[in-house]
């Protein structure tokens, strides 16, 4: 199966929330799922995204149960940054991530990727998060915030995916102002973006239709 990038259009709008919800939905249909989590930043010990990923993945996939947190990650830094300022020693090799990739797909039928930050994080000078997704050749969920400000967010990241020709859908996740997002954003998306979804009560639909 093709591999899904998750996404967002910046940090702290659910990407690791969302990649929990989606091991457990592929998982409960028989899915061998894997996941990655190329870059990890503000990490102390042990990464903990990455960790939190693979305690859910590991109930659904053996091959997995065998790993450790840092074998499901390329790159992991201390300093809570963009991976190019967190990189101080220049480290970082795409090819690394890709190699990587490479290995953690060969033990599962769907491998999910959590990026970093938003789309244009830079990993390194020149690339970006985005970039990392077209090389993957993966399809991409965009996480949306609901608080004010997100349609502006929403569409610019719409935008930078259009433009390099990656596939997307997206999904609000409505943690964040839920009660004022009726009025001050939902009226634009019903009116431009019918069938928008979010992830508390679309999700499984999404799973379901990514499987067929």
């Amino acid at each position: 199966m093709q591999p899904l990038f998750v996404s967002a259009t910046g940090t702290n709008v659910g990407k690791t929330h969302t990649t929990l919800q989606l091991i457990k939905g592929f998982g409960e249909i028989g899915i061998r799922i894997g996941v990655f989590k190329p870059i990890e930043t503000g990490v102390k010990g042990l990464p903990h995204d990455a960790s939190l990923l693979l305690e859910a993945c590991s109930k659904y996939n053996p091959a997995f149960a065998s790993l450790t947190p840092i074998d499901t990650t390329a790159y992991t830094f201390a300093l809570p940054a963009a991976p190019f300022c967190a990189d101080t020693m220049h480290e970082i090799s795409i090819d690394h991530i890709l190699q990587k990739y490479h290995q953690l797909s060969n033990l599962c039928d769907l491998l999910l990727i959590e990026g970093a930050g938003g789309l244009m994080v830079p990993i390194t000078k020149e690339y970006k998060m985005i970039d990392l997704a077209k090389d993957l050749n993966a399809k991409m969920l965009l996480v949306t915030p609901s608080r004010l400000g997100c349609i502006n967010d929403t569409l610019l990241s719409m935008e930078a995916l259009k433009n390099r020709n990656i596939h997307f859908e997206w999904c609000v996740n409505l943690y964040e102002d839920k009660i004022s997002f009726e009025k001050v954003s939902q009226p634009f998306y019903d009116a431009v973006f019918p069938g928008w979804w979010n992830i508390q009560t679309g999700l499984n639909r999404f799973i379901s239709g990514y499987s067929l």
